[in-house]
């Protein structure tokens, strides 16, 4: 999707402030996108983690195929200053999480990103923000890249909202989000009276949707509809490392005949003993 740059490794104080503050903002992460995110090999993240663990910071399982994830315990969300709920992400939702944070991860990786001081604001932040307050039919985008105003970049002091679509949704349905996220001059948590005021800047000056092969059609018809309104909507391609690994396939087994003797598995070829053990590897 972008140009990123190697991250550069992290101390020790510095790897648990970092992960622990990202982990507690994304609701969890697989354990290859922790090692990512602070230049880690997958065994010493895991070894990281099994220290959080040991301290009551952070709990870890097997949710999908691939790695585990991590979340964090209330205690470790009390490290982090935040006050969300503790618990495992939701299982129907994996795949989205790791999607958004597979473009975050690659979005902060950038040099442009690094050197202009941009944040990301995540969903559970903005949901945080409303305390009730905010209609229930209101849209969250799945976070926010804020660019700060000193920023020598051409879109500096800008708030991006940003959309990660995995599986298409109507083409009726994705405009009229992208006409609220457009619209919108408030923050989120402020009075709904406020929320879209005719007159004011809007809050998000672009919305950069970050779409799968099976989604970006429908979010290309739904930008053509908005008219006027379609240049402020980026498209761009979902990175590959935003892909759940693919559940493994048992091997049938053949039952011997008279035709044909059972093969051993002193017999049995390498090539075809690591073909039986290979597991398939779908998006």
């Amino acid at each position: 999707m972008v140009n990123s740059a190697a991250r550069p490794p992290v101390s020790l104080a510095e790897r648990d402030n970092t992960g622990l503050a990202f982990v507690a903002e994304m609701y969890g992460v697989q354990l290859d996108q922790l090692a990512t995110l602070l230049a880690l090999t997958n065994r010493q993240a895991r070894m990281l983690v099994t220290r959080w663990a040991s301290r009551g910071l952070a709990d870890s399982g097997v949710l999908s195929p691939g790695l585990p994830w991590v979340w964090l315990t209330r205690a470790g969300l009390r490290a982090c200053g935040t006050h969300y709920s503790a618990a495992p992400p939701a299982l129907p939702r994996l795949a989205h999480l790791r999607a958004v944070t597979a473009v975050r991860l690659a979005l902060e990786a950038t040099a442009v990103y690094a050197d202009a001081g941009a944040h990301w604001r995540s969903e559970l932040r903005l949901r945080a923000r409303h305390r009730g307050r905010l209609g229930s039919h209101d849209h969250h985008p799945d976070g926010e890249v804020h660019w700060p105003v000193a920023a020598a970049v051409p879109w500096a002091g800008e708030c991006w909202a940003v959309e990660v679509e995995l599986t298409a949704k109507t083409v009726r349905r994705t405009t009229a989000i992208m006409r609220e996220l457009l619209a919108r001059t408030g923050d989120y948590g402020c009075p709904a009276a406020e929320a879209r005021i005719t007159g004011q800047p809007a809050r998000h000056a672009r919305a950069l949707y970050v779409c799968s092969p099976g989604a970006d059609g429908t979010v290309a018809r739904a930008r053509t509809s908005l008219g006027s309104l379609a240049g402020r909507v980026e498209i761009r391609e979902v990175p590959t490392s935003a892909n759940l690994p693919a559940p493994s396939r048992p091997t049938a087994s053949r039952r011997p005949t008279a035709s044909r003797r059972p093969t051993t598995p002193s017999q049995t070829s390498a090539p075809a003993r690591a073909a039986a053990s290979q597991t398939s590897a779908s998006t």
